[in-house]
């Protein structure tokens, strides 16, 4: 294939990643946002997703369609009750202290990580798409599932976007991330917020791992990456930001599919940690955020 065809490739490939990396990183920017901490398990929320899919796929054999509305409508429900749970039992419990939480977050991380290897086995396994068909350009045929993560993705965004502008529930994050004490003087239940903040992140952060689990095998590390990459889109999109974080996943998965496929992915990760180290010079609330 010549340069033209090869771009569209790289711009397609480029643009599945940033929309499941979008999904992703909008549940870590959202907890951020309104709760103010860093929760370094999000990652693992992601894995779990990706995980319970597997599980969900080996209950309705024959069946990878049947499997997948499952595993959608399970997998997010599963990890945000396992979310509520861990802000009860931890989070509260360290009343939401930013560097007591990076702790409880990474002791989390260890403990969900080391249960899906005892449980699941340390061994990658592959999830059936849900639907097969590709999409035939001139050059070459695509992947017609990629494309509906891409749809899915879109949707999901929307979706939250709604609930952020248009809801009560939106109404009552919106008014905790301004001001907590405040928006509690109002009548507003700032730890039930706090509470559903945290579970909405997982949640997220689950759909995603649903999605992309056709197109990568499922497996108990999976979760590091996209918490790295999730840290890195919002921390250029600005913490707390979700219209920054939508921009600036959008920008490092296009540019992570173009890097990759001309030159290498490890320059397309080099190339946005620098990216990172050149907005925390230039700006550092990061593009959208908020000055301190």
């Amino acid at each position: 294939m010549s340069f033209g065809p090869h771009l569209l490739l790289a711009l397609l490939e480029g643009a599945v990643t940033a929309c499941v990396l979008a999904v992703t990183a909008l549940g870590l920017s959202l907890v951020f946002g309104v709760m103010r901490i860093v929760n370094v398990a999000h990652g693992e929320f992601y894995m779990l997703g990706a995980v319970l899919a597997w599980f969900c796929a080996s209950l309705v054999e024959g069946s990878p369609a049947g499997a997948f509305l499952l595993a959608l409508l399970f997998a997010p429900l599963i990890v945000g009750a396992l979310a509520l749970a861990a802000d009860w039992l931890i989070l509260r419990r360290v009343n939401y202290h930013p560097e007591s939480t990076i702790v409880a977050t990474i002791g989390l991380l260890y403990l969900l990580q080391q249960a899906v290897l005892s449980g699941y086995g340390p061994d990658a396994r592959p999830v059936e798409a849900p639907v097969y068909f590709r999409v035939v350009f001139p050059w070459f045929g695509y992947s017609g599932y990629k494309l509906v993560v891409i749809g899915a993705s879109v949707l999901l965004l929307l979706g939250t976007w709604a609930v952020m502008a248009k809801s009560k529930a939106g109404l009552y994050m919106r008014a905790t991330q301004q001001d907590a004490e405040m928006a509690l003087a109002h009548g507003v239940p700032v730890r039930r917020v706090y509470a559903l903040v945290f579970a909405a992140g997982a949640m997220l952060a689950a759909v995603a791992g649903v999605l992309i689990v056709p197109i990568r095998q499922a497996h108990y590390l999976m979760g590091l990456d996209p918490l790295l990459l999730s840290f890195i889109v919002v921390i250029i999109g600005g913490l707390g930001s979700l219209r920054g974080t939508i921009v600036a996943a959008f920008v490092i998965g296009l540019s992570d599919g173009v890097i990759s496929m001309f030159f290498s992915p490890t320059l397309a990760k080099i190339l946005a940690t620098l990216l990172v180290a050149l907005v925390l010079v230039v700006r550092p609330g990061g593009l959208f955020g908020e000055r301190g």
